[in-house]
């Protein structure tokens, strides 16, 4: 097996199981993440409804101009901004839906700066 195909079996195997420990918290909105190496993708879901109530990206109008948008520094000022609006929207407990990615260096970075600001997850 390459590198590459385990990589992404690994990635599926973690997705698997965050998305069955979110399912089991029946009612609860979902903060989900969606990462690539230029951006990132920030969404506050109601699975109930099928419905997006919040999102938020680094390619938004809103989002300060920044040189790299795929940085920590970038994933903070995205962390912050979602929840803001969040807040205002009137949103404050929701679960966090990594989508597979290893809680690390974006990713915790963005959680941090939106638990900093007012989420609870």
């Amino acid at each position: 097996m390459d590198k590459i195909s385990l990589k992404k079996k690994r990635l599926t195997r973690r997705r698997y199981i965050i998305k069955k420990k979110i399912r089991a918290d029946k009612g609860a909105l979902r903060l989900c993440v969606s990462r690539h190496s230029r951006n990132m993708y920030v969404q506050i879901i109601d699975d109930q409804k099928q419905h997006t109530l919040v999102a938020v990206s680094t390619l938004s109008k809103e989002f300060p101009a920044m040189k790299n948008r795929g940085n920590k520094e970038a994933a903070k000022a995205l962390g912050k901004m979602l929840a803001e609006k969040a807040v205002t929207a009137g949103i404050k407990k929701v679960v966090f839906d990594r989508n597979g990615y290893k809680y690390h260096g974006k990713v915790k970075a963005l959680a941090d700066a939106a638990r900093e600001n007012g989420l609870e997850f």
